[in-house]
């Protein structure tokens, strides 16, 4: 397993790279070129600068999330060869500067949606939450304008100019279903993993967040036959799954340890964090440790170790803690706090294997 840290870059984050190199046992960065909108070729020398930047500290770039996907190639637009292009030289350009995985997602409008960004805890602490009743009852643009407004950050999944499209998207997505979005998916793979494949790239689908249909849109990424499904579109170990215990663990339905031994061998990447559902369908985002949470963190990381796991892996979305002022849900010190949690794990199954 290796481990990393997602960054958001100087000037659009809290954390330094200093700072991350000081986590024992990351070894890179998990990055992205944020200000370039999605469906644009990415720069050659803005990808360079972000490695330069990193190998200054020892930190390797070999994990990029995300390369978003244009929405006119998710509702399967005749304009969508024109981005399908421009994310086919993007890959050739990332696999040169030695990145490995990419990760990326294909919900329509939305990356992830939360009704609060700092709820607040028990132990005085906030963290990412979702209520159920709330998106059931609350207009799209309302929840916008709440979270735009409570992050002095622009956040993936909503920026500006994706946004400021919101009714537009709405209304192209109204007759769009998800079996016509599993066929708009696979016309996008069936483009983008040959040129994965000769540039030694692997790429990873990101499941829904939350994993089930909010506001009436199609939502394809959210149990396990459905990401079997996925990964038999291109049967190639090129088309991988960006497996997130989180995302997933939002259904108790899922049973997130199942699925890393049936695609072990596709999951280039792994986003593992907690989060406890309550029975209304409400969930926050809590500590990684298994005891906090509704997703068995220890059951999910012997099941990764049982596997013989070598790929990438990060700790997901911390609580904020300590009173630090960051980017909602990517703090330093929860996030610190879940890779010795996930190490101390670890290294224990390691240490039990030799002696067995």
């Amino acid at each position: 397993m290796k481990m990393t840290f997602r960054w958001y870059g100087e000037g659009n984050d809290s954390i330094s790279l200093g700072q991350i190199k000081q986590i024992p046992g990351v070894e890179g960065i998990v990055w992205a070129l944020h200000d370039v909108p999605a469906g644009e070729e990415w720069p050659s020398d803005k990808i360079e600068a972000v490695k330069k930047q990193a190998e200054q500290y020892g930190l390797n770039i070999d994990v990029v999330e995300s390369v978003n996907v244009h929405e006119d190639i998710k509702l399967g637009l005749p304009t969508r060869d024109h981005y399908i292009e421009n994310y086919k030289r993007t890959i050739k350009k990332l696999a040169a500067a030695g990145v490995k995985v990419i990760c990326y997602n294909f919900m329509p409008v939305f990356d992830w949606t939360r009704t609060d960004l700092f709820k607040e805890m028990e132990d005085g602490s906030t963290a990412l939450f979702f209520e159920k009743a709330k998106v059931e009852d609350m207009d799209p643009f309302e929840l916008v304008d709440k979270i735009s407004s409570n992050s002095a950050y622009t956040m993936p999944g909503w920026e500006p100019e994706r946004l400021s499209k919101l009714k537009e998207l709405f209304e192209a997505y109204k007759n769009v279903s998800e079996e016509e979005l599993f066929q708009n998916l696979e016309y996008f793979l069936k483009e983008i993993i040959p040129v994965a494949e000769e540039n030694n790239i692997k790429m990873g689908i990101h499941p829904d967040d939350p994993p089930f249909s909010i506001f009436g849109l199609p939502r394809i990424m959210t149990n396990q036959q459905n990401i079997r499904r996925v990964l038999s579109l291109v049967d190639s170990p090129s088309n991988g799954v960006t497996l997130c215990s989180g995302s997933l663990g939002a259904n108790p339905d899922n049973n997130v340890a199942e699925m890393v031994r049936e695609f072990a061998d596709r999951i280039p990447f792994a986003h593992i964090r907690n989060v406890k559902v309550y029975e209304n369908g409400d969930f926050i985002e809590t500590s990684h440790r298994s005891s906090d949470g509704t997703v068995d963190i220890l059951e999910i990381m012997k099941a990764y170790h049982d596997s013989g796991f070598t790929g990438y892996a990060r700790p997901d979305h911390g609580r904020h803690i300590w009173g630090e002022e960051c980017r909602p849900g990517y703090g330093l010190y929860d996030r610190g706090l879940g890779i010795m949690y996930l190490w101390g794990i670890w290294d224990s199954l390691e240490r039990i294997g030799r002696v067995s």
